[in-house]
Protein backbone atom coordinates (compact mmCIF):
# COMPACT_ATOMS: atom_id res chain seq x y z
CA UNK A 1 0.00 0.00 0.00
CA UNK A 2 1.55 3.73 -1.16
CA UNK A 3 1.79 6.28 1.59
CA UNK A 4 0.74 9.94 0.22
CA UNK A 5 1.01 12.45 2.73
CA UNK A 6 0.14 15.84 1.75
CA UNK A 7 1.62 19.38 3.85
CA UNK A 8 0.53 22.59 2.72
CA UNK A 9 1.94 24.92 0.94
CA UNK A 10 3.76 27.61 2.56
CA UNK A 11 5.70 26.01 5.43
CA UNK A 12 9.00 27.05 6.81
CA UNK A 13 11.51 26.48 4.51
CA UNK A 14 14.41 24.52 4.93
CA UNK A 15 17.60 25.66 3.39
CA UNK A 16 18.54 28.99 2.10
CA UNK A 17 17.27 29.21 -1.30
CA UNK A 18 17.96 32.86 -1.74
CA UNK A 19 22.20 31.91 -1.70
CA UNK A 20 23.97 31.36 -4.67
CA UNK A 21 23.88 27.16 -5.03
CA UNK A 22 27.80 27.23 -6.31
CA UNK A 23 28.73 28.99 -3.61
CA UNK A 24 29.52 27.78 -0.27
CA UNK A 25 29.77 29.88 3.03
CA UNK A 26 33.34 29.55 3.16
CA UNK A 27 33.81 28.45 6.62
CA UNK A 28 36.87 25.98 6.40
CA UNK A 29 37.79 23.24 9.05
CA UNK A 30 40.56 21.50 9.42
CA UNK A 31 40.80 18.01 7.22
CA UNK A 32 39.46 15.17 9.23
CA UNK A 33 41.60 12.43 9.13
CA UNK A 34 40.16 9.35 11.50
CA UNK A 35 43.05 7.50 13.03
CA UNK A 36 41.48 4.25 14.54
CA UNK A 37 39.34 2.16 11.82
CA UNK A 38 38.28 -0.18 14.38
CA UNK A 39 36.45 -2.96 12.36
CA UNK A 40 35.26 -0.18 9.51
CA UNK A 41 36.92 -1.93 6.46
CA UNK A 42 39.39 0.47 4.40
CA UNK A 43 36.52 1.02 2.14
CA UNK A 44 33.78 2.34 4.74
CA UNK A 45 37.07 4.23 5.95
CA UNK A 46 37.59 6.43 3.01
CA UNK A 47 33.91 7.14 2.78
CA UNK A 48 33.46 7.68 5.88
CA UNK A 49 36.48 10.41 6.07
CA UNK A 50 35.43 11.96 2.49
CA UNK A 51 31.82 12.63 4.02
CA UNK A 52 33.72 14.57 7.24
CA UNK A 53 35.47 16.31 4.40
CA UNK A 54 33.24 17.43 1.89
CA UNK A 55 32.44 20.43 2.15
CA UNK A 56 29.30 19.86 0.46
CA UNK A 57 27.92 17.59 3.25
CA UNK A 58 28.94 20.21 5.60
CA UNK A 59 27.09 23.30 3.70
CA UNK A 60 23.81 20.56 3.55
CA UNK A 61 23.87 20.21 7.01
CA UNK A 62 24.49 24.13 7.83
CA UNK A 63 21.04 24.67 5.66
CA UNK A 64 18.93 22.09 6.76
CA UNK A 65 19.09 20.27 3.70
CA UNK A 66 18.32 16.47 3.48
CA UNK A 67 21.46 15.95 1.34
CA UNK A 68 24.67 17.12 -0.29
CA UNK A 69 22.83 16.41 -3.88
CA UNK A 70 20.03 19.68 -2.82
CA UNK A 71 23.38 21.69 -4.59
CA UNK A 72 23.44 19.69 -7.38
CA UNK A 73 20.03 20.55 -8.66
CA UNK A 74 21.01 24.31 -7.60
CA UNK A 75 23.31 24.59 -9.50
CA UNK A 76 21.59 23.27 -12.76
CA UNK A 77 19.07 25.42 -12.27
CA UNK A 78 21.21 28.72 -11.77
CA UNK A 79 22.56 27.49 -15.25
CA UNK A 80 19.22 26.72 -16.94
CA UNK A 81 16.76 28.02 -14.98
CA UNK A 82 14.53 25.36 -14.36
CA UNK A 83 12.58 26.04 -11.76
CA UNK A 84 9.75 28.84 -11.18
CA UNK A 85 6.94 30.01 -9.07
CA UNK A 86 3.70 28.54 -9.29
CA UNK A 87 5.53 25.20 -11.42
CA UNK A 88 4.03 21.97 -11.26
CA UNK A 89 7.57 19.68 -10.60
CA UNK A 90 7.48 15.56 -10.08
CA UNK A 91 10.40 14.22 -8.16
CA UNK A 92 11.31 10.77 -9.08
CA UNK A 93 13.58 9.01 -6.69
CA UNK A 94 13.33 11.43 -4.22
CA UNK A 95 15.03 10.23 -1.15
CA UNK A 96 16.12 11.51 0.87
CA UNK A 97 14.75 14.38 -0.23
CA UNK A 98 17.14 16.77 -1.18
CA UNK A 99 15.87 17.77 -4.47
CA UNK A 100 12.44 18.12 -3.40
CA UNK A 101 13.48 20.82 -0.49
CA UNK A 102 14.61 22.71 -3.09
CA UNK A 103 11.73 22.32 -6.06
CA UNK A 104 9.44 23.69 -3.29
CA UNK A 105 11.40 26.70 -2.22
CA UNK A 106 11.47 27.74 -5.87
CA UNK A 107 8.29 27.13 -6.93
CA UNK A 108 6.60 28.59 -3.57
CA UNK A 109 3.01 27.99 -1.88
CA UNK A 110 1.57 28.85 -5.68
CA UNK A 111 3.33 25.80 -7.03
CA UNK A 112 2.65 21.89 -6.28
CA UNK A 113 5.53 19.27 -6.09
CA UNK A 114 5.08 15.59 -5.92
CA UNK A 115 7.73 13.40 -5.00
CA UNK A 116 8.17 9.96 -5.45
CA UNK A 117 10.59 6.89 -4.04
CA UNK A 118 10.52 3.26 -2.63
CA UNK A 119 12.24 4.59 0.69
CA UNK A 120 10.88 6.46 3.18
CA UNK A 121 11.78 9.72 3.17
CA UNK A 122 9.51 11.51 5.80
CA UNK A 123 7.07 14.65 4.92
CA UNK A 124 8.66 17.57 3.15
CA UNK A 125 6.03 20.68 3.83
CA UNK A 126 4.76 22.00 0.46
CA UNK A 127 5.17 18.86 -1.24
CA UNK A 128 3.41 15.23 -1.07
CA UNK A 129 5.30 12.53 -0.52
CA UNK A 130 4.30 9.29 -1.86
CA UNK A 131 6.29 5.93 -0.71
CA UNK A 132 6.03 4.12 -3.84
CA UNK A 133 8.46 2.09 -6.45
CA UNK A 134 8.08 4.22 -9.31
CA UNK A 135 7.98 1.29 -11.57
CA UNK A 136 5.08 -0.01 -9.82
CA UNK A 137 2.22 0.24 -12.76
CA UNK A 138 0.07 1.93 -9.97
CA UNK A 139 2.90 4.98 -9.75
CA UNK A 140 1.75 6.95 -12.79
CA UNK A 141 -1.88 7.15 -11.83
CA UNK A 142 -1.10 8.26 -8.59
CA UNK A 143 1.42 10.80 -9.91
CA UNK A 144 -1.24 12.52 -12.16
CA UNK A 145 -3.35 12.76 -9.77
CA UNK A 146 -1.31 14.42 -6.68
CA UNK A 147 0.08 16.83 -9.89
CA UNK A 148 -3.92 18.06 -10.19
CA UNK A 149 -2.47 18.76 -13.74
CA UNK A 150 0.54 18.68 -16.77
CA UNK A 151 3.70 19.18 -15.36
CA UNK A 152 6.35 21.67 -15.53
CA UNK A 153 9.16 20.00 -14.83
CA UNK A 154 10.12 16.28 -14.32
CA UNK A 155 13.24 15.58 -12.09
CA UNK A 156 14.44 11.74 -12.10
CA UNK A 157 17.49 11.45 -9.77
CA UNK A 158 16.97 7.80 -9.83
CA UNK A 159 19.58 5.12 -9.75
CA UNK A 160 19.50 1.43 -9.36
CA UNK A 161 21.62 -0.34 -6.35
CA UNK A 162 25.32 -0.87 -8.01
CA UNK A 163 26.67 -4.24 -8.67
CA UNK A 164 30.06 -3.29 -9.12
CA UNK A 165 30.23 -4.19 -12.93
CA UNK A 166 30.02 -0.84 -14.99
CA UNK A 167 28.23 -2.44 -17.67
CA UNK A 168 25.47 -3.76 -16.08
CA UNK A 169 25.51 -0.41 -13.60
CA UNK A 170 25.01 1.67 -16.88
CA UNK A 171 22.15 -0.33 -18.60
CA UNK A 172 20.11 -0.75 -14.65
CA UNK A 173 20.31 3.14 -14.78
CA UNK A 174 19.54 3.67 -18.82
CA UNK A 175 16.32 1.72 -18.15
CA UNK A 176 15.62 4.05 -15.27
CA UNK A 177 16.07 7.24 -17.59
CA UNK A 178 14.10 5.75 -20.70
CA UNK A 179 10.79 4.68 -18.15
CA UNK A 180 11.58 8.20 -16.40
CA UNK A 181 11.65 9.83 -20.28
CA UNK A 182 8.68 7.82 -20.83
CA UNK A 183 6.10 9.33 -18.23
CA UNK A 184 7.96 12.53 -18.54
CA UNK A 185 6.43 12.92 -22.24
CA UNK A 186 3.12 11.46 -21.02
CA UNK A 187 2.61 14.34 -18.30
CA UNK A 188 4.49 17.54 -19.45
CA UNK A 189 2.78 20.93 -20.88
CA UNK A 190 4.28 22.56 -23.81
CA UNK A 191 7.62 24.08 -22.73
CA UNK A 192 8.36 21.60 -20.35
CA UNK A 193 11.49 20.13 -19.17
CA UNK A 194 12.73 16.97 -18.21
CA UNK A 195 16.48 16.49 -16.00
CA UNK A 196 17.43 12.61 -15.45
CA UNK A 197 21.07 10.98 -14.33
CA UNK A 198 23.23 8.93 -16.18
CA UNK A 199 26.19 7.38 -15.73
CA UNK A 200 28.97 8.44 -18.94
CA UNK A 201 29.76 6.05 -21.27
CA UNK A 202 28.02 3.62 -23.19
CA UNK A 203 24.42 3.20 -24.73
CA UNK A 204 22.92 6.36 -23.98
CA UNK A 205 22.43 7.28 -28.04
CA UNK A 206 18.78 5.77 -28.12
CA UNK A 207 17.83 7.68 -25.04
CA UNK A 208 19.77 11.30 -27.16
CA UNK A 209 17.84 10.10 -30.38
CA UNK A 210 14.27 10.35 -28.47
CA UNK A 211 14.76 12.90 -26.56
CA UNK A 212 15.75 15.39 -29.22
CA UNK A 213 12.68 14.40 -30.53
CA UNK A 214 10.99 15.54 -28.11
CA UNK A 215 12.99 18.68 -26.48
CA UNK A 216 14.02 21.57 -28.48
CA UNK A 217 17.37 21.78 -26.62
CA UNK A 218 18.70 18.89 -25.09
CA UNK A 219 22.27 18.98 -23.16
CA UNK A 220 24.76 16.69 -20.92
CA UNK A 221 26.10 18.39 -17.91
CA UNK A 222 28.04 17.67 -14.65
CA UNK A 223 27.06 19.65 -12.03
CA UNK A 224 30.41 20.99 -10.02
CA UNK A 225 28.24 19.55 -6.82
CA UNK A 226 28.80 16.01 -8.35
CA UNK A 227 32.07 14.65 -7.21
CA UNK A 228 34.91 14.52 -9.52
CA UNK A 229 35.38 10.40 -9.08
CA UNK A 230 31.48 10.21 -9.59
CA UNK A 231 30.56 8.89 -13.11
CA UNK A 232 27.32 10.26 -13.10
CA UNK A 233 25.74 13.23 -15.37
CA UNK A 234 23.07 15.06 -16.26
CA UNK A 235 20.45 15.25 -19.29
CA UNK A 236 18.47 18.56 -19.34
CA UNK A 237 16.04 18.44 -22.01
CA UNK A 238 13.83 21.94 -22.20
CA UNK A 239 11.16 23.22 -24.60
CA UNK A 240 9.07 19.83 -24.87
CA UNK A 241 7.37 19.89 -28.52
CA UNK A 242 4.42 17.86 -26.85
CA UNK A 243 1.87 18.41 -24.50
CA UNK A 244 -0.23 16.53 -21.56
CA UNK A 245 -3.99 17.69 -22.13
Amino acid sequence: MAKLTKRPGGGKKSGAGGKQASTLSGRRAEKVKLKNAGRRRASSQRWLEHQLNDPYVAEAQARGYRSRAAFKLMQLDEKFRLLKRGQRVVDLGAAPGGWTQVAVEKVGPSGRVVAIDILPMGAIPGATVIELDFLDEAAPEMLRIALGGPADLVLSDMAAPTTGHAGTDHLRIMGLAETAHHFAAEVLAPGGGFVCKLFQGGATQALLTLLKRDFATVRHVKPAASRAESAELYMVATGFRGGAT
